[in-house]
């Protein structure tokens, strides 16, 4: 009993400090809330008060902006009418332009009018006094400058061929002189040497002997340079003149032949040479009439053409070109019912001078035609001689025919030597050229380069365009290359269909 007395005693207590402690926490939360409501209050007002400035402020902003825009505006609106008033002046001052242009155009047909009128009648006059129509004068005008003009044109033609001959005579000697630069070493070492093999280089100082008696011995009586240098077993013989060339070759043999090698030995072989190089002349002369059927001659011109026997011209031999000319010219006589005989016998002799030209001044020709005039050989003969390389006008059938045969003897493919680099050379450059053109399968040279063959892409390269084909091949050689004579272009089309039966 009495502890449930103290338990009850206990739980009023309790309670009693329980509702104490919630009427203090009441008026806590009370004053709390009061406070925050007072804040809350505090921060609307604040944020009414920011919201009005920055709605004020964006409100100058604006106004600030419309009030520029509009003052843009009212210079744009004055600007506009600026133009529009200089557009108006103007269009004023244009109209007045054609206003008065108007004005002078009708005086222009005013006064066109009154010069036709003017003319018309001037017209009339003219053709009373003068008898004629307005077409008959026209005509006799026109037949007057026609014939006028015609005169210029002649003596502009006449001074313009003048000025291409002399322009054509200082580029061809100019050309001819290029290539004499180039080619003359190659071909003076061809042509004025020759050389003399020996059995041993033991055998070189006896041909020099005692302090260079014997070599001095040689040169003297012969005309001709020795060179003994570093070339084993050989000395060369150089003089431009063939003939004491070939005497002096023939000695030197003779000598390394026999063994004695002395200047009266060397006397008595070059007697003995001389002899048998005068006899081979005679006789090559005489060969020379005989195969040719030129019978006749002056014993002096038989001996010259023998003498031709020992010259050569770009690696050619002179007497044989002379042989091959007098045939040819009697065949293309014998063809055009020409005189064979004066053709045979004028297509020998056309390269006489060049047996003596070494020894007498002036061009072969001239000396040639000098010769046969000394001779007294015959008016067309001499004439043919003279004219063979055009240094005259060809007024006779014979000379022309000389001088096509001479030009084909000298063009006949393998007749003049050639250096086998330019050579080799030249066929290459001439494939290569027809290769370049687009549609070319491929090419051959051919016949020493005298002729090429191309073959074309029968796809690519139809039969209407081988004609152009061949001409635009043909320009570019021309342009590109040189060459003897002439090159035959062939170009070959070939389309072939191949089955099997089986």
């Amino acid at each position: 009993m009495c502890a449930f007395v103290a338990f009850k005693a206990g739980i009023s207590y309790r309670k009693k400090i329980a509702e104490a402690e919630f009427g203090s926490a009441e008026a806590e939360a009370k004053e709390i809330i009061k406070r925050a409501t007072k804040d809350g209050e505090n921060k609307k007002r604040e944020i009414l008060l920011e919201a009005k400035e920055e709605n004020h402020k964006q409100r100058q902003e604006l106004e600030k902006e419309i009030k520029e825009r509009r003052s843009e505006i009212t210079r744009q609106e004055r600007r506009l009418t600026q133009k529009e008033e200089a557009l108006d002046k103007k269009s004023a001052a244009i109209e007045q332009k054609d206003e008065n242009l108007n004005k002078k155009d009708r005086e222009l047909d005013k006064l066109r009018g009154e010069i036709e009128g003017i003319r018309t009648k001037q017209l009339e006059l003219l053709e009373k006094l003068s008898g004629l129509s307005v077409e008959e004068a026209k005509d006799y005008l026109l037949k007057s400058i026609e014939n006028e003009v015609r005169h210029e044109a002649a003596i502009m033609v006449k001074e313009i061929e003048t000025q291409a001959r002399e322009e054509a005579d200082k580029k061809a000697k100019n050309i001819i002189a290029g290539a004499i630069q180039k080619c003359a070493a190659d071909h003076v070492a061809e042509t004025t040497v020759s050389v003399v093999n020996l059995p041993s280089d033991e055998m070189k100082g006896r041909i020099i002997g005692r302090e260079g008696r014997n070599i001095r011995t040689l040169e003297t009586l012969t005309g001709i340079d020795l060179i003994i240098d570093d070339t084993p077993e050989a000395v060369i013989l150089s003089g431009f003149d063939p003939v004491r060339r070939e005497i002096a070759r023939l000695s030197l043999e003779k000598l390394i032949v026999d063994g004695r090698i002395h200047p009266a030995r060397i006397e008595e072989m070059y007697e003995k040479a001389k002899k048998e190089v005068e006899a081979t002349i005679k006789q090559e002369g005489e060969n020379a009439t005989f195969e040719t059927g030129v019978n006749g001659l002056h014993p002096e011109i038989v001996r010259l053409l023998g003498k031709l026997k020992y010259r050569t011209s770009y690696g050619q031999n002179v007497l044989k070109h002379s042989i091959e000319v007098s045939h040819l010219s009697g065949l293309i006589a014998g063809e055009l019912g020409a005189d064979i005989t004066i053709a045979k016998r004028a297509g020998l002799l056309h390269d006489l001078g060049k047996a003596a030209d070494h020894e007498m001044e002036g061009s072969h020709v001239m000396i040639g035609a000098d010769l046969a005039k000394k001779y007294k050989e015959g008016k067309d003969v001499i004439h043919a001689i003279q004219a063979h390389h055009g240094d005259v006008e060809a007024t006779t059938l014979v000379a022309c025919i000389v001088q096509a045969a001479d030009a084909i003897s000298a063009a006949r493919p393998g007749a003049r030597r050639e250096n086998i680099e330019n050579y080799i050379k030249r066929l290459e450059k001439l494939e290569e050229i027809a290769n370049s053109f687009e549609g070319v399968e491929k090419s051959f040279a051919i016949q020493a380069g005298r002729e090429i063959r191309i073959m074309v892409e029968p796809e690519n390269v139809k039969d209407e365009s081988i004609a152009l084909v061949a001409r635009d091949i043909v320009k570019k050689i021309e342009n590109e290359l040189e060459y003897p004579g002439q090159i035959k272009v062939n170009v070959i089309r070939e389309t072939r269909a191949i089955d099997y039966a089986k």
